[in-house]
Protein backbone atom coordinates (compact mmCIF):
# COMPACT_ATOMS: atom_id res chain seq x y z
CA UNK A 1 0.00 0.00 0.00
CA UNK A 2 0.79 3.75 -0.85
CA UNK A 3 2.03 5.79 2.18
CA UNK A 4 0.56 8.78 0.27
CA UNK A 5 -2.91 9.01 2.31
CA UNK A 6 -4.34 10.51 -0.67
CA UNK A 7 -3.79 7.63 -2.81
CA UNK A 8 -7.04 4.80 -2.77
CA UNK A 9 -6.00 2.19 -1.01
CA UNK A 10 -7.00 -1.42 -1.63
CA UNK A 11 -10.07 -1.97 0.98
CA UNK A 12 -11.00 -5.37 -0.60
CA UNK A 13 -11.82 -7.96 2.43
CA UNK A 14 -11.55 -11.35 2.60
CA UNK A 15 -15.34 -11.22 3.34
CA UNK A 16 -18.51 -11.71 1.18
CA UNK A 17 -18.95 -8.83 -0.36
CA UNK A 18 -22.91 -7.58 -0.61
CA UNK A 19 -22.51 -4.61 -2.07
CA UNK A 20 -20.37 -1.84 -3.26
CA UNK A 21 -21.06 1.93 -3.62
CA UNK A 22 -18.77 4.96 -4.36
CA UNK A 23 -17.88 5.40 -1.34
CA UNK A 24 -18.87 2.48 0.97
CA UNK A 25 -18.29 -1.43 0.72
CA UNK A 26 -20.93 -3.52 2.24
CA UNK A 27 -20.08 -6.89 3.55
CA UNK A 28 -22.13 -9.81 4.51
CA UNK A 29 -22.32 -11.55 7.73
CA UNK A 30 -25.15 -13.25 7.84
CA UNK A 31 -27.93 -11.90 9.87
CA UNK A 32 -25.68 -8.46 10.32
CA UNK A 33 -23.82 -6.14 7.37
CA UNK A 34 -20.49 -4.95 7.61
CA UNK A 35 -20.29 -1.35 6.13
CA UNK A 36 -16.40 0.33 5.37
CA UNK A 37 -16.80 3.55 5.04
CA UNK A 38 -13.81 4.52 2.44
CA UNK A 39 -11.90 7.40 1.40
CA UNK A 40 -13.09 7.56 -1.79
CA UNK A 41 -14.94 10.44 -3.00
CA UNK A 42 -17.23 11.29 -5.76
CA UNK A 43 -18.44 14.03 -7.69
CA UNK A 44 -20.76 14.15 -10.80
CA UNK A 45 -21.23 10.59 -10.53
CA UNK A 46 -17.27 9.92 -11.17
CA UNK A 47 -15.31 8.33 -8.58
CA UNK A 48 -11.97 10.25 -8.63
CA UNK A 49 -8.81 8.49 -8.57
CA UNK A 50 -7.86 10.23 -4.76
CA UNK A 51 -8.97 9.84 -1.79
CA UNK A 52 -9.66 12.15 0.58
CA UNK A 53 -7.88 11.54 3.98
CA UNK A 54 -10.10 10.52 7.14
CA UNK A 55 -13.30 11.23 5.00
CA UNK A 56 -14.52 7.56 5.98
CA UNK A 57 -13.72 7.79 9.42
CA UNK A 58 -15.55 11.20 9.46
CA UNK A 59 -18.76 9.51 7.79
CA UNK A 60 -18.66 6.32 9.69
CA UNK A 61 -18.14 7.92 13.17
CA UNK A 62 -20.48 11.02 12.59
CA UNK A 63 -22.65 8.70 11.60
CA UNK A 64 -22.73 6.58 14.86
CA UNK A 65 -22.97 9.51 16.59
CA UNK A 66 -26.43 10.73 15.26
CA UNK A 67 -27.61 7.16 15.77
CA UNK A 68 -26.91 7.34 18.86
CA UNK A 69 -28.26 10.75 19.96
CA UNK A 70 -31.98 10.16 17.85
CA UNK A 71 -31.90 6.23 19.45
CA UNK A 72 -34.81 7.17 21.33
CA UNK A 73 -36.89 8.90 18.72
CA UNK A 74 -36.61 5.96 16.51
CA UNK A 75 -34.63 2.85 16.41
CA UNK A 76 -32.00 2.56 13.71
CA UNK A 77 -29.78 -0.74 12.89
CA UNK A 78 -26.17 0.52 14.27
CA UNK A 79 -25.19 -2.40 16.67
CA UNK A 80 -21.38 -1.24 17.32
CA UNK A 81 -18.32 1.24 15.92
CA UNK A 82 -15.67 -1.31 15.01
CA UNK A 83 -12.95 0.45 17.33
CA UNK A 84 -10.74 -1.87 18.65
CA UNK A 85 -8.83 -5.74 18.55
CA UNK A 86 -11.73 -7.08 20.35
CA UNK A 87 -14.21 -5.45 17.52
CA UNK A 88 -11.98 -7.21 14.85
CA UNK A 89 -11.66 -10.80 16.51
CA UNK A 90 -15.59 -10.39 17.31
CA UNK A 91 -15.74 -9.66 13.52
CA UNK A 92 -13.67 -12.79 12.73
CA UNK A 93 -16.02 -14.90 14.53
CA UNK A 94 -19.45 -13.46 12.90
CA UNK A 95 -17.82 -14.04 9.51
CA UNK A 96 -15.88 -17.37 9.93
CA UNK A 97 -12.70 -16.25 8.61
CA UNK A 98 -9.79 -17.30 10.00
CA UNK A 99 -6.72 -14.77 9.02
CA UNK A 100 -6.34 -11.53 10.57
CA UNK A 101 -8.79 -8.51 9.54
CA UNK A 102 -6.43 -5.09 8.39
CA UNK A 103 -6.62 -2.41 11.30
CA UNK A 104 -7.32 0.47 8.86
CA UNK A 105 -11.02 -1.20 9.02
CA UNK A 106 -10.69 0.72 12.87
CA UNK A 107 -12.92 3.92 13.49
CA UNK A 108 -14.40 3.50 9.80
CA UNK A 109 -16.73 0.55 9.59
CA UNK A 110 -19.31 -0.15 11.50
CA UNK A 111 -21.73 -4.07 12.19
CA UNK A 112 -25.35 -3.01 11.52
CA UNK A 113 -28.60 -5.66 11.51
CA UNK A 114 -29.78 -6.29 8.10
CA UNK A 115 -32.89 -4.51 7.30
CA UNK A 116 -35.41 -5.05 4.22
CA UNK A 117 -34.48 -1.37 2.93
CA UNK A 118 -37.39 1.37 1.27
CA UNK A 119 -35.96 2.27 -2.22
CA UNK A 120 -37.10 6.04 -1.11
CA UNK A 121 -34.98 9.05 -0.14
CA UNK A 122 -36.52 10.59 2.39
CA UNK A 123 -35.58 14.45 1.98
CA UNK A 124 -36.10 17.17 4.37
CA UNK A 125 -35.47 20.83 3.13
CA UNK A 126 -34.94 23.37 6.03
CA UNK A 127 -33.87 26.22 3.97
CA UNK A 128 -34.05 27.26 0.00
CA UNK A 129 -30.84 26.00 -1.32
CA UNK A 130 -29.23 23.92 -4.71
CA UNK A 131 -31.78 21.94 -6.78
CA UNK A 132 -34.60 23.24 -4.73
CA UNK A 133 -33.64 27.52 -5.37
CA UNK A 134 -33.29 26.25 -9.17
CA UNK A 135 -36.81 24.86 -9.13
CA UNK A 136 -38.36 27.48 -6.85
CA UNK A 137 -36.81 30.00 -9.20
CA UNK A 138 -38.56 28.45 -12.31
CA UNK A 139 -41.83 26.88 -11.13
CA UNK A 140 -42.67 28.17 -7.65
CA UNK A 141 -42.34 24.98 -5.99
CA UNK A 142 -40.28 22.33 -4.60
CA UNK A 143 -42.19 18.98 -5.75
CA UNK A 144 -45.52 19.45 -5.08
CA UNK A 145 -44.95 22.22 -2.53
CA UNK A 146 -46.31 25.81 -2.93
CA UNK A 147 -43.80 28.38 -1.46
CA UNK A 148 -44.26 31.78 -1.04
CA UNK A 149 -43.53 34.48 -3.51
CA UNK A 150 -40.56 36.69 -3.77
CA UNK A 151 -38.47 33.84 -1.26
CA UNK A 152 -34.44 34.44 -1.84
CA UNK A 153 -31.55 31.96 -1.90
CA UNK A 154 -30.57 30.13 1.10
CA UNK A 155 -33.61 31.34 3.00
CA UNK A 156 -35.29 29.27 5.42
CA UNK A 157 -38.38 27.79 5.09
CA UNK A 158 -41.35 28.55 7.47
CA UNK A 159 -41.54 25.24 8.43
CA UNK A 160 -39.39 22.30 6.72
CA UNK A 161 -40.45 20.42 3.93
CA UNK A 162 -40.44 17.19 3.24
CA UNK A 163 -39.57 16.18 -0.80
CA UNK A 164 -38.67 12.79 -1.07
CA UNK A 165 -37.21 11.23 -3.96
CA UNK A 166 -37.26 7.66 -5.97
CA UNK A 167 -33.57 5.72 -4.94
CA UNK A 168 -32.60 3.53 -8.53
CA UNK A 169 -29.55 1.93 -9.00
CA UNK A 170 -29.82 2.39 -13.10
CA UNK A 171 -31.46 5.98 -13.19
CA UNK A 172 -31.14 8.79 -11.62
CA UNK A 173 -33.07 10.23 -8.56
CA UNK A 174 -36.31 11.98 -9.18
CA UNK A 175 -39.02 13.68 -7.18
CA UNK A 176 -41.65 11.15 -6.04
CA UNK A 177 -44.85 10.61 -7.12
CA UNK A 178 -48.17 9.57 -5.65
CA UNK A 179 -48.31 6.64 -8.51
CA UNK A 180 -44.43 5.97 -6.70
CA UNK A 181 -46.29 5.87 -3.68
CA UNK A 182 -48.70 3.15 -4.72
CA UNK A 183 -46.18 1.16 -7.16
CA UNK A 184 -43.75 0.97 -4.13
CA UNK A 185 -46.17 -0.01 -1.63
CA UNK A 186 -45.16 2.92 0.56
CA UNK A 187 -49.17 4.08 1.13
CA UNK A 188 -49.04 2.43 4.53
CA UNK A 189 -45.64 4.03 5.86
CA UNK A 190 -45.50 7.38 4.03
CA UNK A 191 -46.87 9.48 6.83
CA UNK A 192 -44.29 7.96 9.31
CA UNK A 193 -41.45 8.76 7.19
CA UNK A 194 -42.62 12.56 6.80
CA UNK A 195 -43.35 12.22 10.79
CA UNK A 196 -39.85 10.65 11.52
CA UNK A 197 -38.06 12.76 9.05
CA UNK A 198 -39.09 15.92 10.15
CA UNK A 199 -39.07 14.67 13.59
CA UNK A 200 -35.43 14.14 13.58
CA UNK A 201 -34.50 17.23 10.84
CA UNK A 202 -35.67 19.27 14.07
CA UNK A 203 -34.02 17.38 16.69
CA UNK A 204 -30.66 17.79 14.16
CA UNK A 205 -30.88 21.18 13.04
CA UNK A 206 -31.60 22.55 16.72
CA UNK A 207 -28.53 20.49 18.07
CA UNK A 208 -26.12 21.88 15.42
CA UNK A 209 -27.19 25.34 15.31
CA UNK A 210 -25.64 25.35 18.96
CA UNK A 211 -22.58 24.35 17.93
CA UNK A 212 -22.68 27.42 14.93
CA UNK A 213 -23.91 25.04 11.71
CA UNK A 214 -27.00 25.29 10.05
CA UNK A 215 -27.92 21.92 8.66
CA UNK A 216 -29.83 23.55 4.97
CA UNK A 217 -30.68 20.11 4.74
CA UNK A 218 -30.29 16.63 4.37
CA UNK A 219 -31.95 12.76 3.35
CA UNK A 220 -32.62 9.69 5.39
CA UNK A 221 -33.09 6.07 4.33
CA UNK A 222 -35.01 3.55 6.39
CA UNK A 223 -35.82 0.26 6.63
CA UNK A 224 -37.87 -2.42 8.54
CA UNK A 225 -35.54 -4.39 10.97
CA UNK A 226 -38.02 -7.38 12.97
CA UNK A 227 -40.67 -4.92 11.85
CA UNK A 228 -40.21 -1.86 12.88
CA UNK A 229 -39.47 1.00 11.04
CA UNK A 230 -35.73 2.16 11.23
CA UNK A 231 -32.99 4.12 10.21
CA UNK A 232 -30.54 2.95 7.99
CA UNK A 233 -27.47 3.93 5.71
CA UNK A 234 -25.71 6.75 7.18
CA UNK A 235 -27.12 9.73 8.99
CA UNK A 236 -26.69 13.64 8.92
CA UNK A 237 -23.59 13.33 7.78
CA UNK A 238 -21.36 16.22 5.34
CA UNK A 239 -22.29 13.46 2.55
CA UNK A 240 -25.68 13.34 3.40
CA UNK A 241 -26.28 16.76 4.33
CA UNK A 242 -25.93 20.77 3.36
CA UNK A 243 -24.09 21.96 6.40
CA UNK A 244 -23.29 26.10 7.04
CA UNK A 245 -21.12 28.04 8.96
CA UNK A 246 -23.62 29.79 11.10
CA UNK A 247 -21.58 32.47 11.52
CA UNK A 248 -21.37 33.50 7.84
CA UNK A 249 -25.14 32.71 7.03
CA UNK A 250 -26.53 35.30 4.52
CA UNK A 251 -29.60 35.47 2.70
CA UNK A 252 -29.68 36.24 -0.72
CA UNK A 253 -26.46 34.12 -2.00
CA UNK A 254 -24.94 30.74 -1.96
CA UNK A 255 -23.19 30.07 1.49
CA UNK A 256 -19.81 28.28 2.41
CA UNK A 257 -20.57 24.37 2.96
CA UNK A 258 -18.70 21.62 4.99
CA UNK A 259 -18.22 19.52 2.10
CA UNK A 260 -16.78 18.22 -1.39
CA UNK A 261 -18.06 21.55 -2.35
CA UNK A 262 -13.98 22.72 -3.07
CA UNK A 263 -13.33 19.01 -5.09
CA UNK A 264 -16.79 20.27 -7.27
CA UNK A 265 -15.95 23.95 -7.80
CA UNK A 266 -12.08 22.73 -8.72
CA UNK A 267 -13.15 20.24 -11.33
CA UNK A 268 -15.77 22.75 -12.87
CA UNK A 269 -12.75 25.11 -13.13
CA UNK A 270 -10.42 22.58 -14.25
CA UNK A 271 -12.27 21.70 -18.03
CA UNK A 272 -13.09 18.12 -17.40
CA UNK A 273 -16.17 17.21 -19.42
CA UNK A 274 -17.58 15.10 -16.52
CA UNK A 275 -16.58 11.52 -17.97
CA UNK A 276 -14.48 9.43 -16.54
CA UNK A 277 -11.80 8.90 -15.76
CA UNK A 278 -11.95 11.81 -13.16
CA UNK A 279 -8.54 14.39 -13.16
CA UNK A 280 -6.42 14.20 -9.81
CA UNK A 281 -6.84 16.85 -6.81
CA UNK A 282 -4.36 18.83 -6.72
CA UNK A 283 -2.63 18.54 -3.15
CA UNK A 284 -4.13 21.79 -1.87
CA UNK A 285 -8.06 21.03 -2.52
CA UNK A 286 -7.57 17.13 -1.22
CA UNK A 287 -6.14 18.46 1.89
CA UNK A 288 -9.18 21.98 1.95
CA UNK A 289 -11.67 19.08 1.41
CA UNK A 290 -10.11 16.78 4.41
CA UNK A 291 -10.00 19.68 6.95
CA UNK A 292 -13.68 20.42 6.26
CA UNK A 293 -14.60 16.87 6.85
CA UNK A 294 -12.67 16.87 10.32
CA UNK A 295 -13.65 20.39 11.01
CA UNK A 296 -18.03 19.26 11.26
CA UNK A 297 -16.65 16.41 13.32
CA UNK A 298 -15.30 18.29 15.75
CA UNK A 299 -17.55 21.16 15.82
CA UNK A 300 -20.60 18.59 15.89
CA UNK A 301 -19.21 15.92 18.60
CA UNK A 302 -16.96 18.12 20.48
CA UNK A 303 -14.02 15.64 19.82
CA UNK A 304 -11.45 15.32 17.43
CA UNK A 305 -11.21 11.85 15.43
CA UNK A 306 -8.85 9.50 17.96
CA UNK A 307 -5.12 8.97 16.66
CA UNK A 308 -4.15 6.58 13.83
CA UNK A 309 -3.43 2.77 15.32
Amino acid sequence: MSNDPTVLMNTDLPLPLFCRGKVRDVYDLGDKLLIVSTDRISAFDVVLPCGIPDKGEVLNRLSAFWFRKTADTLPNHLVKVIDGEGDLSELRCLSGHQGELPDWLLGRSMLVARAERLPVECVVRGYLSGSAWEEYRETGRVGDISLPSGMKESQEFPQPIFTPTTKSDTEHDRPLTGQDVKELGLEEVYDELAEKSLLIYGFARDYARQKGIIIADTKFEFGFIDGRLSLVDELLTPDSSRFWEASRYEVGRSQPSFDKQPVRDWLSRSGWDRNPPAPMLPPEVIEGTSAKYRDVYNRLTGQALPPKP
